[in-house]
């Protein structure tokens, strides 16, 4: 026999009982990003390798160890899975010109692809909702995403003991980076023996993201590095100035992270995070900020926008944590049918079935035969509420046996016209007293 296969490591299957409170999630999330007039975008999981190399940077992490890459067999062209939504994102409103009247509030959501040491909250298929907010120049929206994902926190039931903590940090201007990336290049040169194989590699190809470091025995020298809120210059320090006093006025926690730098080369100006304790390593559950100049790095004419991501995983985690675990789905009617000699009372089965779900219950009918007793361990099993019995008395009078599973009350006979008016008394309660007449 040859042996099962299984799915790729770091590639998981969400089964029944979970996809069902994905979907949940998935629904008031919908519900939430309406609410603040975000509009839905759908992108490939496809896209052409240089997209990101362009976007993310061709030394960071993701671009250079990370990404599923590939040459299309049929016409050579590079092609990448994508490792994050943005840069598919901005990609799109240049491709179709989105932009065209005005700004623009954008959200998807789905799965992205990184190779990495698959462990808790960090897949190499993940998922995420991200939005992305293009147009506006201001820090009234950096602050309102903020303000968004702490309504979010709120919605889920997620925070209540402040357990997601904001911080923030600003990146400023391209060429203040650029002063502060000199200053930061000399000083570590100047400690060269502290810096570990990693650090070494990155000295010279992207030294912010040394600052970001895990590595404990580099955590002194990070800390005495030179900040780069030291070399922001006035416009950068009033854009951040006015990103605090709003989330101030929305009575937003935060703190202040000069470390914060994000993974990605096109952040500039704000930059944040929502991190928890309570996934290990994996505490990040949402990070974002402002992308000024990616349209432009894109092709596009320049347009300011700002935007960020969750990742669905964590916050399942977050919510399996706490306990809020929903129950399995259960029909709210099972039906099962049973004749002898002729399908009438499977005919009269797949009638009643269909009626009930024409007035909007759930319903499962008994498939694969079967005596009655065994039909009915089924219908126990299902968590069923009801159960509307067809047998052959019943199929000749066009009619149906409902019965009750989880209460103690007498089963009736109802004609099928009365069927749906029927369980819907059963269900969410009547004027009238359930009993026989």
């Amino acid at each position: 026999m040859s042996q099962t296969l299984q799915a790729i490591r770091g590639m998981n299957d969400i089964l029944p009982a979970d996809a069902e409170r994905w979907e949940a999630f998935e629904e008031l999330v919908r519900d939430w990003l309406t609410a603040y007039g975000y509009r839905p975008i759908r992108m490939p999981l496809v896209e052409p390798t240089p997209l990101f190399a362009r976007a993310i940077g061709a030394v960071t992490d993701i671009v250079e160890k990370e990404m599923y890459s590939f040459t299309d067999s049929l016409n050579g062209e590079q092609l990448t899975l994508r490792p994050e939504g943005t840069a598919s994102c901005v990609r799109a409103v240049l491709q179709h010109n989105l932009l065209y009247d005005g700004p623009k509030r954008l959200w998807y959501m789905g799965p992205m692809f990184r190779h990495e040491r698959p462990q808790k909250g960090r897949y190499r298929q993940f998922h995420q909702f991200g939005i992305e907010a293009l147009g506006l120049p201001g820090p009234d929206i950096d602050a309102e995403q903020i303000i968004m994902c702490a309504r979010l926190w709120d919605d889920l039931g997620l925070n209540a003991d402040g357990s997601i903590k904001l911080e923030i940090n600003s990146l400023g201007q391209p060429e203040e980076r650029a002063q502060h990336r000199s200053a930061l290049i000399t000083y570590l040169e100047s400690h060269a023996d502290q810096l570990d194989e990693e650090a070494r590699r990155r000295l010279h190809t992207n030294p912010l993201r040394i600052l970001d470091t895990k590595n404990p025995a580099m955590q002194a020298l990070v800390e005495g590095a030179p900040k780069l809120m030291d070399y922001l210059g006035e416009l950068s320090l009033k854009h951040f100035a006015g990103v605090q006093q709003l989330l101030k006025d929305a009575v937003i926690p935060y703190r202040i992270n000069p470390r914060l730098v994000r993974g990605l080369d096109y952040y500039n100006l704000t930059v944040f995070e929502w991190v928890t304790e309570h996934l290990g390593a994996q505490g990040t559950v949402c990070a974002g900020g402002r992308y000024d100049g990616l349209v432009e790095q894109l092709g596009g004419k320049p347009a300011p926008a700002c935007g960020f991501a969750m990742g669905i995983e964590r916050l399942m985690a977050l919510l399996e944590a706490q306990g809020d675990v929903p129950d399995e789905f259960a029909p709210d009617v099972y039906v099962v049918h049973q004749g002898h000699g002729n399908d009438g009372a499977q005919r009269l089965a797949f009638r009643a079935a269909e009626l009930l779900r024409n007035n909007g219950f759930s319903v499962l009918t008994h498939m694969g035969g079967g005596s009655f007793k065994s039909q009915f361990k089924r219908a126990d099993a299902s968590g069923a509420q009801l159960a509307v019995i067809i047998g052959d008395d019943e199929a000749i009078a066009n009619a149906v046996t409902l019965k009750p599973l989880r209460a103690a009350a007498e089963q009736q006979r109802v004609a099928l016209d009365e069927l749906a008016d029927r369980v819907g008394d059963w269900l969410y309660g009547a004027d009238e007293d359930n009993s026989e007449e």
